[in-house]
């Protein structure tokens, strides 16, 4: 039995043994995998956590769980605390960049010998959007980076974890804080990890001005970077850029004439 055919089964059970007909949420514990392994004489994955993550980031719920979904909404697994999760529905799952839309070519600052040894990974990512300093240009706002990898505990989720934190300060001299979360390779970037980024601007950063950003390597140096906003309803997209890291002399004085033309 595949880990996939596996996982699939176990969530699908917890799903169904707490679904009714119209929900919208519906919690569950982490000590009911082992529960529902047990029932379905299903070997446990050493590490129960794994399954979860699998299911927020990696791949689709199963079939019958996203068919009980709203029409134009998906289910999706949010954390509620320690050892606690529930499933919701939500119009925005996973962020895949519009392949549609035009990109910006942008001098390439990336030191050579990070050049020499970068990967397609999330530090890499990381790595190039911090030296080009595609967070100012993406927001229009001076940015410095705070933090890697920041983990921290919110009262509401439990454990939240973010790529990289940076912080900003635009013309009026406004404090802003930058949760950015990046996927390399081939991961998706899903909403869940926006939602955990608006709680964590909530508890830890209260007096500034909180706008997450993901990041998500289309290609080799071609960079997709989305903005959010949070309503009292839901978390949408309010912004979409590409650019792409270029050799300054590839560059023309055409190009960037006309880039002067774009609008804001």
């Amino acid at each position: 039995m595949t880990k996939k055919n596996r996982y699939s089964q176990i969530i699908e059970e917890i799903f169904f043994s707490h679904y009714k007909e119209g929900a919208h949420q519906i919690s569950f514990e982490r000590k009911e995998i082992e529960r529902v392994a047990n029932k379905l004489g299903i070997k446990l994955p050493k590490n129960l956590g794994d399954l979860i993550y699998s299911f927020r980031y990696r791949q689709e719920l199963p079939e019958s769980v996203r068919e009980k979904a709203p029409q134009g909404e998906s289910w999706i697994i949010l954390p509620a605390g320690r050892s606690r999760y529930y499933f919701a529905t939500t119009a925005l799952a996973f962020i895949t960049p519009n392949k549609g839309l035009v990109e910006t070519r942008v001098p390439d600052s990336t030191p050579g010998v990070i050049e020499m040894y970068s990967l397609s990974d999330e530090q890499s990512l990381l790595a190039k959007v911090r030296y080009n300093r595609l967070i100012d240009i993406f927001s229009s706002i001076t940015c410095y980076s705070l933090q890697s990898h920041l983990r921290t505990t919110v009262s509401e989720l439990g454990q939240v974890e973010t790529d990289e934190i940076y912080i900003g300060i635009d013309k009026r001299g406004a404090h802003f804080i930058f949760p950015i979360q990046a996927k390399g390779g081939k991961d998706t970037l899903n909403i869940v990890q926006i939602v955990q980024d608006f709680a964590l601007c909530e508890s830890k950063f209260p007096s500034l001005v909180c706008r997450p950003v993901a990041a998500q390597f289309m290609e080799e140096n071609l960079i997709a970077l989305f903005a959010f906003e949070k309503s009292e309803s839901n978390i949408a997209i309010s912004s979409e850029k590409h650019y792409r890291l270029t050799p300054p002399e590839d560059l023309t004085p055409e190009e960037l004439t006309s880039y002067k033309k774009r609008p804001d």
